[in-house]
């Protein structure tokens, strides 16, 4: 783990001088954590952007002891740098702050990462969960990358409908009151419905459909329920193209496999991927409604799922 986190110190470029930045590692396995000590205030401060970061498969929360006392003068909790490819859990309250409630509790973290992903890259993200069903409790906070985006995606997302609930989607500091926003986009499924949404998302239509909200990884596990699911997914996809190739991503025992949940339809063209798309949107499938997006033709040929 120390070397780990020195690397990942070193690479960002948050190390403050040559060597390794942690100097010792406590790890309890019982309890499942573990305590890094820094050689300075400063670079324990800059780690803590690498909250929400993958290690060994397991996305780390990275927090400050309970005990931690700050001192005079300085900043904790709120490290200003931002780790490209790594969203924090921690939701900063700051301006950019955006509250989405009304969430369906089917759609699990990532699901909502995904559709919230479909406007720019995020800062910050929490789903706020129901310890005692294992659900989310149907809201959760963000804050993107580029604080320029934030009205524009919540003018787009807000009002969303998704199964039997309209997302409502706000800055977390205009209070509990929707406005006049409310109102914007009341018609919109999901991310890519529309040309003018594209464009507001900073996407653009690609050959590459990617099908969220309709598999479970255990629906993935028996061979036959998975042959089943790709003639279903083929047939009714081919309503509205010709079916190039089809990708579903299944879970295999003691590996890591990206892309778990997710269908991944490549048609011959971008007009038949667009036809798709405005069928398939907010449908259901297996009592599920279907959430999509466009996806990266270069990365799905790469299998960067």
């Amino acid at each position: 783990m120390m070397d780990f986190f020195n690397n990942q110190m070193n690479m960002a470029g948050l190390a403050q001088a040559e060597g390794n930045a942690i100097i010792s590692c406590q790890v309890n396995l019982d309890k499942n954590f573990a305590f890094l000590e820094f050689r300075s205030v400063d670079e324990c401060t800059h780690a803590l952007a690498f909250d929400g970061i993958n290690f060994q498969g397991q996305l780390l929360k990275l927090r400050r002891p309970r005990e931690y006392q700050a001192l005079p003068g300085l900043t904790a909790d709120n490290p200003s740098i931002a780790v490209p490819g790594i969203v924090s859990t921690i939701v900063a309250d700051t301006p950019h702050k955006v509250f989405i409630g009304c969430i369906p509790n089917y759609l699990n973290e990532d699901q909502v990462k995904e559709l919230l992903s479909s406007f720019g890259p995020l800062r910050s993200f929490n789903l706020v969960m129901d310890t005692a069903t294992g659900l989310s409790k149907g809201f959760a906070f963000c804050e993107y990358l580029d604080p320029g985006i934030t009205d524009q995606a919540c003018a787009g997302l807000n009002g969303m409908q998704l199964g039997d609930k309209k997302l409502v989607v706000q800055r977390a500091s205009v209070g509990k009151n929707p406005g006049s926003a409310q109102n914007t986009m009341m018609n919109m499924q999901i991310p890519g419905l529309s040309m003018d949404r594209v464009a507001a998302a900073g996407t653009t239509p690609t050959e590459v459909l990617c099908l969220m909200n309709m598999v479970t990884p255990e629906d993935l596990e028996d061979e036959e329920e998975y042959e089943d699911i790709i003639e279903d997914v083929k047939e009714e996809c081919g309503k509205y193209g010709s079916v190039r190739s089809l990708e579903i991503p299944r879970p295999i025992k003691g590996v890591e496999v990206p892309g778990i949940g997710k269908i991944f339809v490549e048609f011959m063209s971008i007009a038949e991927c667009q036809k798709a798309q405005q069928a398939l949107a907010g449908r259901k499938f297996a009592n599920r409604v279907v959430v999509s997006s466009y996806y990266d033709v270069e990365k799905y040929h790469q299998r960067e799922f």
